[in-house]
């Protein structure tokens, strides 16, 4: 039998347009709870920080500005579940320059997005959301490929009832 911790399910899910990232990310946000990480992947421009804007805002319960953190490298913001570190590890050389920017913290009791995953991936836990957003064939729509991983399994399951 398949431990719960090793769990792993994955879903695919077109979005026609920036209102379905909008759509999806509500709806991520409101299974999520502190000690999650949501890994957001995909090439520059295809939507992953709108994406994180949504969540935040569904969270916090308020349109509070959301910046993209390309720059400063992570943004916090407190809500009802909990502290939600937005990182953006694209300008990253190294994994470890991560604990520079308090990503255990984060891991530890935060709600963790973090955008350009792959440049701290062994740091992040197993149990996880892997959310990649690509193209698609017209220029508003793009697919997301989510994966989830531990407890992520039953949530993806639930918003995704059939594979």
């Amino acid at each position: 039998m398949e431990a719960a911790a090793d769990r792993q399910v994955e879903r695919v899910a077109s979005l026609a347009d920036e209102a379905a990232t909008v759509a999806l990310a509500r709806r991520i946000a409101a299974v999520a709870r502190a000690g999650d990480v949501i890994a957001l992947a995909g090439e520059l421009g295809v939507g992953k920080t709108r994406f994180a804007r949504a969540f935040v805002d569904a969270l916090t319960g308020a349109r509070e500005e959301v910046p993209s953190p390309t720059f400063t490298l992570v943004q916090t913001y407190e809500s009802p579940a909990g502290a939600i570190w937005h990182f953006d590890l694209y300008r990253l050389s190294r994994p470890d320059e991560a604990y520079e920017l308090g990503i255990e913290e984060a891991l530890g009791d935060g709600i963790s997005l973090i955008e350009w995953p792959d440049r701290a991936a062994p740091l992040l836990p197993d149990q996880r959301l892997d959310l990649t957003l690509l193209f698609a064939a017209s220029p508003n729509a793009r697919t997301a490929q989510l994966v989830g991983r531990g407890s992520w399994a039953d949530r993806l399951t639930g918003l995704f009832p059939h594979a």
